[in-house]
C-alpha cells in the first residue's frame, strides 16, 4: 500500500494513532509506551501536566516536543472561559496553536458541554488556533463545529475512560459521510478491536489514553493499538464485501466432478 498520510491543519503524519499522556505510573512508563505505539501526536493536559516548571520533572524531559507533536488539551475545563484561558496559556508557553478543545458538562460522566464547546471553537478559530474538538456523536453538532472553523471532529465512542467501545456506529458513519474534516474517535476505546472498528468505519484516526495507560501491560497494549489502527485502516481502504444473509461458495459450479 502506498504511503497513506494523515493530515490535520495542513500538517502531515504517518501514524493515525494519537496517544494521551495521563494516567501512567510515571513519565518514564508514558514515554516508553508512546514510543512503542509509534504515535506522532500526544495530548497534553495543560492544567495537569508540568511543562514549564524546570525545578520539577517535566514531560518535555521524557518526550521531545521537537520529535513528537504536542497537542495541548483542556482536560478538566468545565466552562468556555477556563478552556480559553488554558489554551492561550499553552500558546504563551510553547507557541502551540494546534490544540484539542474539550469543555466538559459534568464531573460524573464527563460528557462534553456542546454549547460551551461550540462557543469556544468559534472564539479560538478567530484567534488563529487550529482546533481539534472533542464532542458528542451528534451529526448536527458536528456540522456546526465544522462550519465554525474546527480543524478536526473528535466524537466520543463512549464516556471518557469507560472502555466500552463504540456505542453508536450509525452516528459515526453519518458524521463520516458529511464532513470533509479529519474524523478521530476520541474516548471510550477499551481494546484493540475497538480501534479496528473505528478505522473500518472510515475514521481518520483514534485517540487512546486509558486503554493503554491502565492496561496490565501498557507496552504490549500500545503495540496492539498501533497495529489495530493500521489493520483497520487497510481493511477500510480495501473495500469490504457486501454483507449477505445467505452463503456463497468460494468456487464456481462449473466443471464439477
Amino acid at each position: 500500500m502506498k504511503k497513506d498520510n494523515f493530515t490535520v491543519a495542513k500538517k502531515n503524519f504517518f501514524s493515525r494513532l494519537i496517544v494521551g499522556t495521563g494516567k501512567y505510573k510515571n513519565m518514564k512508563e508514558c514515554a516508553k509506551a508512546i514510543k512503542i505505539s509509534g504515535a506522532e501526536i500526544v495530548t497534553v493536559a495543560v492544567r495537569r501536566v508540568n511543562i514549564s516548571d524546570k525545578s520539577k520533572p517535566r514531560l518535555m524531559d521524557f518526550i521531545d516536543p521537537k520529535k513528537t507533536t504536542y497537542l495541548p488539551n483542556t482536560a478538566g475545563c468545565f466552562t468556555s472561559d477556563e478552556a480559553l484561558r488554558t489554551l492561550r496559556l499553552a500558546r504563551e508557553i510553547g507557541g502551540w496553536t494546534l490544540v484539542k478543545l474539550e469543555v466538559l458538562g459534568d464531573k460524573k460522566n464527563l460528557f462534553p458541554d456542546m454549547i460551551e464547546t461550540l462557543k469556544s471553537t468559534e472564539i479560538l478559530t478567530k484567534e488563529g488556533f487550529n482546533v481539534m474538538v472533542y464532542c458528542n456523536d451528534d451529526p448536527l453538532m458536528a456540522k456546526r463545529l465544522e462550519n465554525s472553523g474546527a480543524s478536526a471532529i473528535m466524537p466520543l465512542a463512549a464516556p471518557i475512560g469507560s472502555g466500552l467501545g463504540i456505542q453508536n456506529k450509525i452516528n459515526i458513519k453519518i458524521i463520516r459521510n458529511q464532513t470533509r474534516l479529519p474524523l478521530i474517535v476520541d474516548a471510550g476505546i477499551g481494546q484493540a478491536s475497538d480501534a479496528v472498528e473505528a478505522m473500518e468505519l472510515g475514521c481518520d484516526g483514534v485517540l487512546i489514553n486509558t486503554a493503554i495507560a491502565k492496561a496490565k501491560n501498557p507496552y504490549q497494549m500500545a503495540e496492539a493499538m498501533k497495529y489495530a489502527v493500521i489493520s483497520g485502516r487497510k481493511s477500510y481502504l480495501s473495500g469490504r464485501i457486501k454483507p449477505n444473509l445467505f452463503g456463497s461458495a468460494s468456487t464456481t459450479n462449473k466443471g464439477l466432478i
